[in-house]
C-alpha cells in the first residue's frame, strides 16, 4: 500500500511539473522576452553592420516571430483535423 502512494505521489509531482513546463511554453510573458531579445540582438548586428535604420529595421524579426507564434495554434488545430482518423 506505501508503494501504490508513493507511486502516485511521484506522478502526481510529474504532472504539476509537466503542467508548469506547458504554462511556460505557451506564455505570454515568455514570448515577448524572446521577441524583445530577437529585437535586441539583430539591433546590436545591425548597428555593427552600419545597416540603415537599425532601430526601425530590427523590429522585422521580433514581428515576425511573435506572428509566427500567434499562427501555430491556427496551423496545428488545422493540421490535427486534416491527420485524425476517422
Amino acid at each position: 500500500m506505501a508503494k501504490t502512494i508513493e507511486k502516485i505521489d511521484s506522478i502526481l509531482e510529474r504532472n504539476a511539473r509537466v503542467e508548469s513546463d506547458k504554462a511556460w511554453e505557451v506564455s505570454k510573458f515568455r514570448r515577448g522576452i524572446i521577441a524583445v531579445a530577437t529585437y535586441l540582438l539583430v539591433l546590436y548586428f545591425l548597428i555593427l553592420i552600419n545597416a540603415p535604420n537599425p532601430y526601425l529595421n530590427a523590429f522585422v524579426p521580433a514581428i515576425a516571430y511573435l506572428l509566427q507564434q500567434g499562427t501555430f495554434p491556427a496551423l496545428k488545430k488545422f493540421w490535427l483535423e486534416k491527420t485524425r482518423k476517422k
